[in-house]
């Protein structure tokens, strides 16, 4: 890879986890208009439909790939983690949930385990623990219930995205895909599975005001559509581990964005678990050494 290559990759990354950092303070203020479930519709739906225009401009095939496994895809990756972040944005502050949100790497070192069969090596099994400390740290079961319960859905959400990951991994695996088709799928189906919780479950009336559609257009067009396609476009250029690596910028910037736009402030517990899950995340991520005197 030239270093001009190498310096666009990072400036893609860098616009990555700009658009991703500010849309977890995006859905946050997003529910002073709207109810978490009907966001999460709105959004999906909506970043089908531009991805629906890319695709036709861009003459690409439109059949739905493995329906079955993409459903499941679907579901666990954006329906389960969108909507369970959603709920605990209620009540919780943008840099925890995303935070804890992104402790998806960990779950796919256990899912991976159990239906993959990729045992852990020694190193995950250490990132695990400290993950594990972090977690602890960040949800502070001591200081009350109320504070367990947003961290929980948080923490399920992760969980929900990395058993999707596995699933993803293995339908590439399996079908080879392609990735813009996969993803403008898998944005429609989440609006269809989510539907039912759009219908069924009560929810405070939709304020249709101005501020409401800059979030929504920001969610659905930049975060979704544009950075979905800004993460596959780094995925090709540069290695997965220094994407992943990367990506850990999110949370942080998240934080930030927080404090300033939203006037959160983290703990001293919470700045604690943000040590030990980076930590775990840097250790998980770390790529494998090469025997010496192998050629790569």
């Amino acid at each position: 890879m030239t270093r001009t290559a190498d310096r666009g990759a990072l400036l893609l990354m860098l616009l990555t986890v700009m658009l991703w950092g500010l849309s977890w303070v995006a859905m946050k203020y997003m529910l002073l208009y709207i109810g978490p479930f009907d966001g999460v519709f709105m959004r999906n739906l909506m970043a089908f439909a531009v991805l629906l225009v890319v695709q036709l401009v861009g003459g690409r095939s439109l059949r739905m790939p493995a329906p079955g496994l993409m459903v499941a895809v679907a579901l666990f990756q954006t329906a389960g983690m969108q909507t369970l972040c959603q709920m605990a944005l209620v009540t919780g502050g943008a840099g925890q949930v995303s935070l804890l949100a992104y402790t998806m790497p960990f779950w796919v070192v256990l899912f991976a385990w159990m239906l993959l069969g990729d045992k852990p090596s020694g190193k995950h099994w250490v990132g695990i623990v400290l993950a594990a400390i972090g977690l602890v740290s960040v949800m502070s079961p001591w200081e009350g219930l109320g504070s367990v319960q947003g961290s929980a859905l948080a923490v399920a959400g992760g969980a929900s995205w990395g058993l999707g990951v596995v699933l993803a991994k293995r339908l590439f695996q399996q079908y080879q895909p392609d990735i813009l088709t996969v993803t403008m799928w898998q944005m429609f189906l989440c609006a269809v599975l989510t539907l039912p919780l759009v219908v069924l479950v009560p929810q405070r009336a939709i304020d249709w005001s101005l501020p409401f559609w800059l979030s929504m257009i920001y969610m659905a067009v930049f975060a979704s559509a544009l950075g979905w396609w800004l993460w596959m476009t780094v995925l090709g250029r540069v290695s997965a581990p220094v994407a992943s690596m990367s990506a850990l910028g999110v949370p942080i910037m998240t934080t930030i964005f927080a404090a300033v736009l939203l006037g959160e402030r983290p703990s001293v517990w919470d700045y604690t678990g943000i040590f030990f899950l980076f930590a775990g995340l840097v250790v998980v991520n770390s790529p494998k050494r090469r025997p010496q005197g192998r050629a790569a």
